[in-house]
């Protein structure tokens, strides 16, 4: 006989927390866009910060804490199915259902990264992102392909990009693919893990788990490895009995603590990117890397990912929070969050920049000592006024084409993955049943 089931748990939360994570990314691109400074804690080593380079309010500019937001889900969600089976007995369910799953994830990876890098190929060939490479933005313009120099070269070109966006991470088309290869290994390495302890008893699995958690944070894997396997630490007490009758037992402890877990999360998710040694507060937390984290590694990654994940597990423990996560405007966000993710770069390249440069001429630099004609200096910014109404507007369009490819595109790669996956499967293992969680 089994084990009594588990009680239930709302996690509905994580939608929240995944739409938020998501809608950050993108202020975080179109900041490096047009506000680079932002990276910094300060202006210089001595001038005062402005609004959004304090601590705390940062984080509203900044897209690595969402990168590790995003690996920590999928820790989450992609094992608390197998978890819960094989907490009431159901083991045998659970890696059937993992076995699935691992499979299917490739084509809920592979197959709509296929369809944006190819939109992106298409308006790259037509000249979509010429503006782009006379923009006076630096990360516009690095980021922004140019035309293949022929008909046969485009498609090569093309089929490159689909490759190695899996082996190294670059995609010529489409440069934040990068983070699909790092979150599939994600998606793997729980896969793994819950083949591996689905038979595990569940106290020994949370320690193993924390095992998990503390190698990947010595072997620096900072990007998605200790995120992944707080992630399932999370899920694995989410659904724990006795975790649950002692946050019940005393709710001021769960209170207080759990508001200070997200109040220092978030603190150390403030970390700066570059220049850390500019600001009193920063500069603290560059010395305080030198004690807790290991070596030669990066804290601009490492302070992200530690602070989300201690705001996750705060907001976990915290019935206010979740409440606010649960909302259902910031779970519809997070349902959005895959097509957000895959379209907003290239709209920012293309639709945004448009309306951002595509007015502007470029200033003539005039000519050098020798009398040579230098070449003209990028294009500015039309009229501040622009980027007022412009960037508010540009969410509006950028939601509104994620609703629709979840209305249109999402089902067909769905319907792709499922004609795939009839043809390799065997008889007795083909169902209709969806994936344990996205």
């Amino acid at each position: 006989m089994g084990a009594p089931p588990a009680p239930k748990r709302d996690v509905v939360w994580v939608d929240g927390l995944r739409g938020i994570a998501s809608v950050l990314v993108v202020t975080a691109h179109i900041c490096r866009s047009l506000a680079p400074h932002l990276l910094s804690p300060a202006m210089s080593d001595k001038l005062p910060p402005t609004l959004f380079q304090l601590p705390f309010l940062r984080c509203l500019v900044m897209g690595r804490p969402s990168v590790a937001v995003f690996a920590l889900v999928t820790g989450f969600v992609n094992s608390l199915g197998p978890l819960k089976k094989s907490r009431t007995g159901n083991a045998d369910a659970a890696l059937s259902g993992v076995a699935k799953s691992t499979f299917r994830r490739f084509g809920r990876f592979m197959i709509p990264a296929i369809v944006v890098t190819t939109f992106s190929w298409v308006a790259c060939q037509f000249g979509a992102y010429n503006i782009a490479h006379a923009a006076n933005s630096a990360w516009i313009r690095d980021t922004s392909p140019t035309p293949s120099a022929s008909f046969a070269g485009a498609f090569y070109d093309l089929f490159k990009s689909l490759g190695t966006t899996w082996i190294d991470g670059f995609n010529e088309y489409d440069r934040i693919q990068w983070t699909l290869t790092y979150l599939l290994q994600g998606s793997m390495m729980t896969y793994t893990t819950m083949f591996a302890l689905v038979y595990v008893k569940p106290r020994w699995r949370m320690a193993l788990i924390a095992a998990m958690f503390y190698f990947k944070w010595k072997g620096g894997d900072s990007l998605v490895g200790f995120n992944v396997y707080c992630g399932i630490f999370l899920a694995e007490l989410s659904i724990d009995s006795d975790v649950a009758d002692f946050v019940t037992a005393y709710p001021l402890i769960q209170s207080v603590g759990s508001a200070s877990m997200i109040f220092l999360g978030l603190y150390f998710c403030s970390y700066p990117e570059e220049n850390p040694e500019w600001a009193l507060w920063s500069k603290e937390l560059l010395h305080l890397g030198r004690w807790i984290f290991p070596s030669n590694v990066e804290y601009g990654r490492y302070y992200p990912g530690m602070g989300a994940d201690i705001v996750a597990t705060g907001i976990m423990f915290n019935a206010t929070a979740k409440k606010i996560l649960s909302h259902r405007f910031l779970c519809w966000m997070g349902k959005l969050s895959w097509p957000v993710y895959l379209l907003h770069a290239p709209l920012i390249r293309t639709v945004l920049t448009w309306v951002l440069f595509g007015a502007s001429v470029r200033p003539q630099q005039g000519k050098d000592q020798d009398g040579n004609q230098l070449p003209p200096g990028w294009l500015p910014i039309a009229n501040n006024w622009v980027v007022v109404f412009a960037v508010p507007l540009f969410y509006v369009f950028l939601y509104r084409v994620a609703g629709l490819w979840a209305q249109w595109v999402d089902p067909w790669c769905m319907n792709v993955a499922k004609v795939f996956e009839e043809t390799v499967f065997r008889d007795d293992a083909r169902v209709d049943k969806p994936l344990l969680l996205s």
